[in-house]
């Protein structure tokens, strides 16, 4: 869905530049140079994009839940590791960018989801994107988040990020995490509380291509991820009036539950050790977090998470 927006953005900046408002392209040129730095210092949302009718329809469609299993003190700054990546990020986006469920849930407290920087680089599309909530999941971008003093700020981070989405097989549940460290250095070094979020049914959605690790469609996509920064699953699901073929996702619903927040004490200079030991925490704390959330949801008893 993202794609297909940012293509429009960028068809319509085009089109500028070639017809009689190139005037208008430079004067955008101009404006992006000068707001470059904005998608790393908060972005800039808007409550009235962020309301949206048609985000209620796009909620109402799979549907898409909350689930708060306790309450976060918005005298901390958070940061929410969410899982499965999926092919959409649909419960992320859903939850966390669109509609009141958040601030109704966690009152105090407003979300910021990183996203990858290449897409704040697309005319126009940035300026959609901020004004729904996203950030750049650059280091400088988290820091500025939890950095802010006071308290009552979360960043989302999609922590199985682009190679994740490969994955995303309908009952998968394998997650790329065991190498992805990088944000529990994150949490030490600003003293934010790490919170796991699993999203049930993320990887329903939709159905993707046979892509067996060790396969040469597998090995082209993590080619082109190493290239491009993002990955490009082989996927459908159902059509407007059919549910054979299309690139509509499937009505399957997705219930995002939030779990219990890991007090972290500020480290500005962590130790491997102390990273490796807070991210066996987080793992263990994400192992609970599905375990005992996993029956309501249609997971068997049998299944479990598996970390790569």
């Amino acid at each position: 869905f993202l794609s297909l927006v940012a293509e429009f953005c960028c068809g319509f900046f085009v089109i500028l530049i070639l017809g009689n408002f190139w005037f208008l392209a430079v004067l955008y040129l101009l404006w992006l140079y000068l707001d470059w730095e904005t998608p790393c210092t908060g972005g800039r949302r808007s409550q009235w994009v962020r309301s949206w009718t048609v985000w209620k329809y796009f909620r109402e469609y799979f549907p898409i839940h909350l689930i708060k299993t306790s309450d976060l003190n918005p005298n901390h700054n958070y940061l929410l590791g969410f899982h499965p990546h999926g092919v959409l990020v649909a419960g992320a986006f859903g939850n966390f960018c669109t509609g009141p469920s958040f601030k109704n849930l966690f009152p105090g407290l407003t979300p910021y989801l990183h996203i990858m920087p290449i897409w704040f680089g697309c005319p126009f599309f940035r300026e959609y994107i901020m004004s729904a909530g996203m950030v750049s999941a650059s280091k400088e971008s988290v820091s500025y988040v939890l950095n802010k003093e006071g308290g009552g700020h979360a960043s989302i981070i999609v922590i199985g990020g682009a190679e994740e989405s490969l994955n995303a097989h309908p009952g998968s549940l394998t997650l790329n995490i065991l190498k992805r460290k990088g944000f529990i250095k994150m949490a030490l070094k600003h003293g934010a509380h790490l919170v796991p979020v699993f999203s049930f049914g993320e990887n329903e959605l939709f159905k993707q291509v046979a892509n067996p690790k060790g396969s040469w469609l597998r090995n082209v996509q993590e080619k082109l991820q190493k290239i491009m920064g993002f990955a490009l699953p082989l996927f459908h699901a159902r059509g407007v009036f059919q549910y054979s073929f299309g690139l509509i996702p499937y009505r399957q619903p997705i219930h995002t539950v939030v779990g219990s927040p890991i007090p972290v004490k500020r480290n500005l200079n962590p130790t491997t050790e102390e990273i490796e030991q807070l991210h066996a925490l987080y793992l263990q704390k994400l192992r609970k977090l599905f375990e005992e959330h996993k029956r309501n949801y249609g997971i068997p008893e049998h299944k479990s998470l598996i970390f790569e």
